[in-house]
């Protein structure tokens, strides 16, 4: 009976103890900001308009891209791209981003590469999205062009296919 009642103790005493260190680090400042990570804002929702009409649009640089864009036969290493309407056939959307702030320093590549796979995690995809057998692909800064002014880590969804998207895989 002496080993049970012990055995309460110091099972109370081990709840108490996780209880007040939940509350702790829900408290604690420096847990909303975890060590490492990057000051800047995570875009998942589209604020219309995207690209700006008419579409179809050739030439766009990555620069320009836009929440919610659609692609047509989308490379995420070229220069430019052909944004379309996103109920025409496409290869690709845009769906989330991060965006760093302009002071800050290049992170390295595999940071980089960790943020586009963050952005890539929160992307809210609806329903049309079940229709299309997707991938994630991420496009993030080189050394040269972070020193050009590119901030961005960006999440698309492509389908291997080629141009067989005809709507928009976001909700």
């Amino acid at each position: 009976m002496l080993w049970i009642a012990a055995f309460v103790v110091v099972l109370l005493a081990v709840i108490g103890s996780l209880v007040w260190l939940a509350l702790w680090l829900n408290s604690n400042p420096v847990a909303d900001s975890p060590r490492g990570s990057a000051p800047g804002v995570l875009e998942t929702t589209v604020t219309p308009p995207a690209t700006p009409l008419p579409l179809p649009r050739e030439g766009v640089t990555p620069a320009d891209y836009a929440l919610g864009d659609c692609f047509k036969d989308f490379d995420p290493e070229a220069l430019a791209a052909t944004v379309v309407a996103c109920d025409t056939p496409h290869s690709a959307q845009l769906v989330a981003l991060f965006r760093y702030p302009e002071a800050e320093t290049y992170p390295g590549a595999e940071a980089l590469k960790a943020k586009a796979l963050e952005a890539c995690q929160a992307a809210k995809l609806g329903p049309a999205a079940n229709n299309f057998a997707l991938n994630f692909e991420r496009s993030f800064p080189s050394t040269t062009s972070w020193e050009s002014g590119d901030r961005r880590a960006d999440c698309y969804v492509t389908a291997a296919g080629g141009n067989v998207i005809n709507a928009s895989v976001l909700p």
